[in-house]
């Protein structure tokens, strides 16, 4: 099965799950033509299918409940139950029990992609491969550790407050970005969330994404509930949740939402958002400009890629380690794999991304 066989099959099996906004599927592949880089982001259908074939030893290496579409984009920052600023993994869309191996290899991959994307990054191969690792049994050997901004870990914090620098854009965008919809557009079930999650007494106006964000998710259902409260703006967001692509690449049972993609978040070595939660099959979060994904243009100007690495590499194990009783079977496991083991694997899966790219874009997906 080819690219466009697995996209055209994916989606009919999305469209039997929830129901699809297709402008947005439309969207999604121009930008897949776009650039190699865009297109990984958006093929975790893809590499679930691809994963097992070209890498089977390292599919079967120690299962935890693992990230699955796991790339440099999905990283990002949120407020604590203490109104601290972390910085993370924030998405779990796809969170599935898994060989911890895919998420270090799928982060490495997408590290490569960026280095084809712009060769003059100040970032080698070797560099990658090296600060993944380095950063991933660091934290297992010390139990993990959450990266909370405000006290430690100045380059992380220095990258996520310029990104807080401006709030009155951030609203600005993102009100250019949606529409407003009547009330009675809305699904009660994501109004009655959405009521319960805002502060008391404001009065929403709801919207849906009209600029599309995102890639991997995007043909699901969006709403935005934005409202003024004591001197500024607040907002909620609602995203249908959809079972992991593992289950269609594997021809699994696959039931309603994803009941590992909360599980996965709170069983994590993390400070939790307190917004970021699932509500029957929607996940509710809050949005605003001190919370949410730190993308590549943001990433290309940090100071230091390598530590940034390093600390990607941390926290994928801080995800790993929530994995109940598995600390001391993940290290010898870990420990035991053969040395070029993510240099072979991530090259592997580099070249095969890039081939089934340049087959989509250069082939009409309706063919």
């Amino acid at each position: 099965m080819d690219i466009l066989q697995a996209t055209r099959q994916f989606e009919a099996w999305l469209r039997r799950r929830i129901p699809v906004v297709e402008a947005d599927l439309a969207y999604k592949h121009e930008q897949m033509r776009a650039d190699a880089f865009l297109f990984f982001r958006a093929t975790f259908y893809r590499w679930a299918q691809l994963w097992p074939k070209l890498c089977p030893e390292l599919a079967r290496t120690h299962e935890v409940m693992a990230v699955g579409d796991l790339h440099l984009e999905n990283f990002g920052t949120w407020r604590d139950a203490e109104g601290r600023l972390v910085w993370g993994v924030n998405d779990f869309d796809e969170a599935h029990p898994m060989g911890f191996a895919n998420d270090l290899v799928r982060l490495a991959v997408s590290a490569l992609l960026s280095l084809y994307r712009e060769p003059s990054l100040k970032l080698t191969s070797t560099m990658i491969f090296d600060n993944l690792i380095e950063g991933y049994s660091a934290a297992l050997a010390a139990g993990g550790g959450p990266f909370v901004l405000m006290e430690s870990h100045p380059k992380l914090r220095k990258m996520a407050i310029r990104n807080l620098r401006k709030p009155a854009e951030f609203w600005k965008r993102l009100e250019a970005k949606t529409t407003k919809i009547p009330k009675q557009d809305l699904p009660d079930s994501v109004r009655r969330y959405f009521r319960k999650m805002l502060p008391e007494g404001t009065e929403p106006s709801y919207r849906v994404v009209r600029i599309p964000k995102g890639l991997g998710s995007l043909g699901r259902r969006r709403y935005l509930a934005i409202a003024k409260w004591q001197g500024g703006f607040v907002a909620r967001e609602a995203k249908d949740v959809v079972a992991s692509a593992l289950l269609w690449a594997s021809k699994k049972q696959a039931g309603k939402g994803n009941p590992w993609l909360i599980r996965t978040v709170r069983a994590a070595v993390r400070c939790e958002d307190p917004y970021y939660e699932v509500k029957g099959r929607w996940l509710m979060r809050r949005l605003g400009p001190d919370c949410g994904r730190i993308d590549f243009e943001q990433l290309r100007h940090h100071e230091d890629f390598a530590s940034l690495l390093h600390c990607m590499g941390w926290e994928t194990a801080n995800v790993h380690l929530g994995t109940q009783k598995v600390r001391k079977p993940l290290i010898k496991a870990f420990n035991n794999l053969p040395k070029a083991w993510l240099k072979d694997a991530a090259r592997r899966m580099f070249e095969k991304s890039l081939k089934d790219w340049q087959m989509f874009k250069n082939n009409k997906l309706e063919d």
